[in-house]
């Protein structure tokens, strides 16, 4: 698998720590010389978008990666001035890097979602075009699809996710892990800081 690129997308709302492990952990798992990070710009499964521009966590990814020579950032979905509002779906984005010149592509995917997979704009197109790294964990369940080629990235559990990060954000708490460039980023931006107080001011 050394010569192929894979695809992490994600809302990246913040990039956290984890996220960066994962990436590194399947590059050396693999063999791989590029993970290619893709913040998306306006993902289906969020109904309420991001709490961050796409700029920003575009940033916070350059940022997070720094000069590692295997990790990139990639702007492929960076939404265009005459549709800002259009949805990121998978297969549009692998069509635009295979256009682009990218080959051999693999999906980087946590096994709850791949789970889901049939459920994807155009499911049966994306499993013709890239092969699967599933994150597993211990009791995931997922079915494979005909077709789709499946390698498996086990012992490795995202233990915080970018909303729980985004509340400790808010409490103001220090003790969050992010990498502290990205820290330093939100706060000077003045990020996430009322992410959750309407929600405190309800309950």
């Amino acid at each position: 698998m050394q010569s192929r690129t894979v695809l992490f997308g994600g809302t990246f709302d913040p990039v956290h720590n984890a996220h960066l492990e994962i990436a590194r952990a399947v590059a050396g798992r693999f063999g791989l010389r590029r993970v290619l990070l893709i913040p998306a710009a306006n993902p289906p499964h969020k109904s309420r978008g991001a709490h961050a521009s796409y700029e920003q966590r575009v940033r916070m990814l350059e940022l997070a990666c720094g000069d590692d020579a295997v990790l990139e950032v990639s702007r492929v979905e960076q939404p265009s001035a005459a549709q800002p509002g259009k949805r990121s779906y998978s297969i549009h984005t692998i069509e635009k890097l295979l256009a682009a010149g990218f080959s051999e592509l693999s999906f980087l995917i946590g096994a709850d979602a791949f789970a889901e997979i049939t459920t994807w704009h155009r499911w049966h197109d994306v499993v013709r075009l890239v092969e699967f790294i599933v994150v597993t964990r211990p009791g995931s369940v997922y079915e494979i699809p005909e077709g789709a080629v499946v390698h498996e990235l086990s012992g490795f559990e995202m233990p915080v996710s970018s909303s729980q990060i985004r509340q400790l954000l808010a409490e103001g708490r220090e003790d969050v892990p992010v990498p502290p460039v990205v820290m330093r980023y939100i706060r000077d931006h003045g990020l996430y800081r009322t992410a959750y107080s309407l929600n405190a001011l309800q309950s």
